[in-house]
């Protein structure tokens, strides 16, 4: 479990391909603290670190076909800034909302509009998969804790204040760029409730 409030970006700086598996080495200052089996969010996708080279300060993490399909890991490069989170402590204070690192599906950013000091980015997804966002409600952009601003079908805004717009990976954001993106996890559990009630409904 995440808390969508990202440690630091990684730089990849290789992948490697083995049948439709892909291998992502990715450097950041922490990975000497990392263990084999770890838990962490990439762009807020979980993916298990399974090897670890603290003298270079890298990391290596597995995607199966299915990940890169539903994700933009489909997008990475060697050189690509990822925002990284360790899983939660238990012991630790709450600061973002729960992120369970099960991305929902990818959304395009539309368009970047300076405002003053802070950046608003607005994004449309496939509204076909019965997702959904409210204003006010939670989002996990890219594994980034966000406040939904505008909230329309399929589409939605948020908007990023300085530091945030520094230590993460929002700062290569343009439009077209491809994100992750994870709903509130108990605004799906509202949604999947509701739909089972009118379907018992029709039933009667």
């Amino acid at each position: 479990m995440f808390t969508g409030i990202v440690e630091k970006t990684g730089k990849i700086v290789k992948i490697e391909q083995e049948g439709s598996n892909f291998h992502f080495t990715i450097e950041v200052e922490f990975a000497e603290e990392l263990k084999i089996d770890q838990s962490m969010a990439h762009d807020g996708c979980c993916l298990t670190v399974v090897s670890v080279d603290p003298a270079k300060k890298q990391y290596v993490v597995t995607a199966m076909d299915e990940t890169m399909l539903k994700t933009n890991l489909k997008n990475w490069h060697v050189g690509y800034e990822v925002n990284l989170e360790r899983s939660m402590k238990m012991d630790g204070r709450f600061d973002g909302h729960i992120v369970q690192g099960h991305v929902d599906q990818t959304a395009t950013c539309d368009r970047v509009v300076d405002d003053n000091g802070s950046w608003r980015y607005y994004f449309n997804y496939d509204a076909s998969k019965n997702n959904f966002t409210v204003p006010k409600g939670s989002i996990s952009v890219n594994g980034v804790s966000l406040t939904v601003v505008d909230s329309e079908k399929g589409k939605f805004s948020v908007a990023i204040i300085p530091y945030t717009h520094k230590v993460t990976n929002f700062h290569n954001f343009k439009p077209g760029v491809v994100v992750n993106i994870e709903f509130d996890v108990f605004g799906k559990y509202v949604q999947r409730l509701l739909e089972q009630y009118f379907e018992g409904q029709k039933k009667q």
